[in-house]
């Protein structure tokens, strides 16, 4: 299961969406896209039957051009916004579902302006470069213990300086 979020009309909103069209031809044929401006409490049952879950979007404040983590699932779930984080979607499943979701995954793309009538930036154009080859790998062994392991390795090495507000 992919969701990406994002919206091709704001600025490098669009990186999201502009990776997974990249990545059309090399996801696995069991894979399931969902593509939105936003996530919200009805992507929770998206998540019924799947395996593992990708959330793709794009993410201020990043000193690298992307970064890759597990998602916990314990995000907090507003009950006046119609918009989630990715953890909230999982909490939500938890909730509605009375059990575990499937192992989650956030690749986040590093991102700068969000203007209407933007294009994509050379920061977030450089981040979905860097993020493709990363993806692509991903996807030939679409496996949670696999992932889980790239993304610890990947936290140990990435630098962790300043506020980040990711996906």
């Amino acid at each position: 299961m992919i969701f990406v979020t994002g919206n091709e009309s704001r600025g490098d909103d669009a990186a999201g969406p502009l990776l997974v069209q990249q990545l059309e031809g090399d996801l696995p044929a069991s894979a399931r896209v969902v593509c939105e401006f936003q996530l919200q409490v009805e992507h929770a049952l998206e998540l019924r039957g799947a395996d593992l879950a990708l959330f793709v979007d794009a993410a201020c404040g990043l000193e690298t051009p992307f970064e890759f983590a597990e998602a916990d699932g314990n995000g907090p779930v507003s009950s006046f916004s119609h918009a989630l984080s990715p953890e909230a979607v999982l909490d939500v499943f938890r909730r509605i579902e009375g059990a575990e979701p499937p192992p989650a995954f956030i690749l986040g793309l590093r991102a700068v302006r969000f203007e209407l009538g933007e294009g994509l930036s050379a920061l977030a154009a450089d981040a979905v470069g860097a993020a493709l080859p990363f993806a692509r790998e991903l996807f030939e062994v679409p496996q949670p213990d696999r992932w889980r392991a790239v993304a610890q390795a990947r936290a140990r090495s990435l630098p962790r300086l300043g506020k980040k507000s990711a996906v």
